[in-house]
């Protein structure tokens, strides 16, 4: 079976997931839909000269080209007028948009459990990433003090991260109760402690030439333990986000954070059924 793959986005990500998709066998990629689309087609990566569809409608470009997944790297403004296009017509989503609320989220789980269609909605679609988050949730067992420094490029929209954000709720989680907070007599410049998750500071640090990184620090008597991953090129990301695609296709529910599908535990993830 060829499964069918609309993407959402033309920007960096977007076009990562383009050339990704492109090169497997059994997807193929129909169309690009994004809101600043100034051209009826765009090119797909590789020799030769092919177009897919390129439209600022999505209910339009789903209709026309009736995709099987698609695939969201924009921005929590879109992702929901997105997602609804893609539910009235049973359009699978697999999203790495930062940023989407606990509202759209809920929605979107009542919406895919009544539909029995499987959905994705990922932070981080890294494979370090997620181990990074499972390595903490072990550590978080042994230690009470714990912060994180997350770093990314400065065209990010959103901080903190998704992924920090995750991260410290999977500290707490497996933790069994919040985190003790290191405490500061005077903090001389408002902020410099970081903002604070159930006594987990996250500190973000946004500039030109970076990525996406993140670095966890746990503290004990005489010691500390690091966990870090280190993103250089967004071709990181295309494991996961293919692996996505293949799973949506056996869910009948809506899977939040991608050890969802590797069997980790996870705080996030909501009733994952195979199909039968």
């Amino acid at each position: 079976m060829t499964i069918k793959v609309l993407i959402s986005g033309s920007g960096k990500m977007g076009r990562e997931v383009l050339h990704a998709v492109s090169a497997e066998d059994d997807m193929e990629p129909v169309g690009v839909v994004d809101l600043l689309s100034t051209e009826e087609y765009i090119s797909l990566p590789g020799e030769g000269e092919v177009l897919v569809p390129f439209e600022r409608d999505p209910a339009a470009l789903i209709t026309r080209t009736r995709p099987d997944v698609i695939v969201d790297f924009t921005s929590a403004e879109w992702t929901p007028k997105l997602a609804e296009a893609a539910l009235q017509d049973n359009v699978r989503l697999v999203s790495g948009t930062s940023g989407l609320s606990e509202r759209f989220l809920s929605h979107l789980g009542e919406e895919c459990s009544k539909r029995e269609l499987g959905a994705v909605v990922a932070a981080n679609f890294a494979i370090g990433a997620i181990l990074m988050q499972q390595m903490s949730r072990m550590a978080a067992r042994f230690y009470d003090n714990a912060e994180i420094i997350e770093q990314h490029h400065d065209g990010k929209a959103d901080a903190p991260s998704g992924t920090s954000l995750a991260t410290a709720k999977a500290i707490v989680d497996a933790h069994g109760k919040p985190m003790s907070v290191t405490a500061t007599k005077r903090e001389t410049i408002q902020g410099t402690r970081g903002g604070v998750v159930d006594g987990v500071a996250i500190h973000s640090v946004r500039l030109p030439g970076l990525v996406a990184h993140q670095e966890v620090i746990f503290g004990g008597p005489g010691e500390t333990l690091r966990i870090r991953h280190d993103t250089s090129d967004r071709a990181s990301f295309m494991p996961g986000v293919l692996l996505a695609v293949r799973e949506v296709m056996n869910l009948k529910s809506l899977v939040v954070g991608l050890e969802g599908l590797f069997g980790f535990e996870s705080e996030g993830t909501r009733q994952r059924a195979d199909a039968g």
